[in-house]
């Protein structure tokens, strides 16, 4: 009886008796058609939204080439040779370890107590041999492996980047002019050249900058007479301790050696040419007259008021003089050309048609951030034309250091990872050394100078250079800090700041 009376119900509500039939019809389809009329509608609306920019170093490219079973070094160690495109270098380290939180050993100014041999209580907040993890260490310095030893650790990569002594001449002369006496007496580069030894007094300070220099860079003595048994013990040293050698002369050749050592992403080594000078110097008062000045300041010397700005240096050179350059730079010139066939050999081992390749990839990556970050086509331009202040490059002797301005209105990650491309290495430091020790820790977190190492060291850790008094002819320390810092030296005697060049407070800090 239930199941009739529920049957009879059904055949009731079939038959229209809550309305026609025609009505519940109109009924679903009005329904079927608002339904799939909201849906259309929401998948209209998100269309019409434009997608959140994906930056451009999200992209796959930014990897690279496959790299194999490996694990990225982050122990580091670069010798930052002067002169040698180690300003971009040190970028590149500035840029792995600030994005991967890892902790620089920095100077407490902008070098480590160069020229004087590299001591480890010039690292700010050192605490002794290997009691704080330092992960990268690559401001210059004058190498000494017994003290670098204390602060880094036993797994750390040692590499370095020479260039060819003639070119590596011509940019010391271009910079270093009004530093060096032995430049500043010439009249150009081709007059020192003819007769270098009418000019160099080895007893006077800054005179470094005027002979073989990466030798002195490496820790080893840059006067002393050329040998080939000397020479090659020299080689035989810094083979010993390094484990690339990148040529300045071949740089993106150089950067793919580097990232397969050091198993790094391809962005790591992508970079702009930082400190670059101007091949062509326009008029020095282009900026106004506190450029001069600036570079005087850096220089260690003065400049009087209403002096009129000096020429650019002549920096002109016969085949004969580029020789007479290389006999009278031999030890650099020695090392120049062992390395070079090193490097070559590396290439060879790696394979020619391989390195093709990636060199195309990595100068196709450089395009691609040059157009996504900068303005002008990616073209260096002169720091006053600069917008941004605080990403204009310091400038140094009498030629112009260019730099690069960022597009507008890139979005925030976008804009972060191109400014730390282009952000000069003076200021990058501040920016690394805020982070590391913050204000309210610095003043507490600082370790204090230890006394002086028992015996500076070249690059094998022996005293390969000449020791006892200083070569100098004084006892002034040939390192620019920002004014106002006040310091100690790796002996314990208090430093004062002249906007020179930091010199120990019982002497007057001028240059002979």
């Amino acid at each position: 009886m239930f199941f009739r009376r529920r049957a009879r119900m059904l055949r009731w509500l079939v038959c229209g008796r809550l309305g026609p039939v025609w009505m519940w019809k109109a009924l679903l389809l009005f329904v079927a058609i608002a339904f799939a009329g909201q849906l259309l509608g929401v998948i209209f609306n998100k269309s019409s939204v434009p997608p959140a920019p994906r930056s451009v170093f999200s992209s796959p490219d930014a990897q690279g080439p496959p790299l194999g079973a490996c694990r990225p070094h982050t122990h580091i160690m670069f010798l930052k040779t002067h002169k040698t495109a180690s300003s971009t270098v040190l970028n590149l380290l500035y840029r792995f370890g600030e994005e991967r939180r890892l902790r620089f050993a920095l100077p407490p100014g902008y070098q480590l107590g160069y020229p004087l041999p590299f001591n480890a209580h010039r690292v700010k907040g050192y605490r002794g041999p290997r009691a704080v993890e330092f992960h990268i260490l690559g401001n210059h310095m004058r190498f000494n492996k017994l003290e670098v030893e204390k602060v880094m650790p036993a797994d750390t990569f040692y590499f370095s980047i020479i260039r060819d002594p003639v070119a590596l001449a011509e940019s010391s002369f271009a910079y270093y002019k009004e530093v060096a006496p032995a430049f500043r007496k010439a009249k150009g580069l081709g007059d020192f050249a003819e007769d270098p030894h009418k000019y160099y007094d080895p007893r006077l300070r800054n005179n470094h900058y005027a002979r073989n220099l990466l030798w002195f860079d490496f820790g080893l003595d840059h006067n002393a007479n050329f040998s080939a048994a000397l020479a090659q013990r020299g080689e035989a040293m810094i083979r010993q301790t390094f484990k690339l050698i990148l040529v300045s002369e071949y740089f993106d050749e150089s950067m793919i050696l580097l990232r397969h050592a050091l198993c790094w992403p391809l962005d790591a080594v992508v970079s702009f040419s930082l400190n670059a000078r101007q091949q062509k110097p326009g008029g020095l008062g282009a900026i106004g007259g506190s450029w001069v000045d600036k570079a005087a300041a850096v220089a260690g010397v003065g400049v009087r008021a209403g002096r009129q700005a000096k020429a650019p240096p002549d920096l002109s050179l016969t085949a004969d003089q580029r020789e007479k350059l290389r006999q009278w730079n031999a030890l650099d010139w020695h090392i120049y050309k062992a390395f070079n066939r090193t490097f070559w050999k590396e290439v060879d081992r790696f394979g020619h048609a391989q390195m093709a390749r990636e060199v195309a990839l990595l100068r196709l990556r450089r395009d691609d951030l040059a157009r996504a970050c900068l303005r002008d086509g990616g073209k260096p331009v002169e720091a006053h034309r600069i917008r941004d202040k605080t990403i204009r490059p310091f400038q140094s002797g009498l030629v112009k250091i260019l730099g690069y301005e960022l597009h507008p209105g890139l979005d925030n990650a976008t804009r972060a990872a191109c400014l730390r491309m282009i952000r000069p290495e003076i200021q990058y430091k501040d920016v690394l050394d805020s982070k590391q020790f913050p204000r309210a820790q610095s003043v507490q977190g600082q370790a204090p100078p230890g006394p002086q190492s028992q015996g500076p060291a070249g690059v094998g850790g022996a005293p390969f250079f000449r020791q006892g008094p200083s070569r100098t002819g004084d006892k002034a320390v040939g390192r620019t800090v920002e004014e106002g810092d006040r310091d100690r030296d790796w002996d314990g005697s208090r430093l004062m700041r002249s906007n020179q060049t930091l010199v120990r407070a019982q002497e007057a800090g001028r240059l002979r």
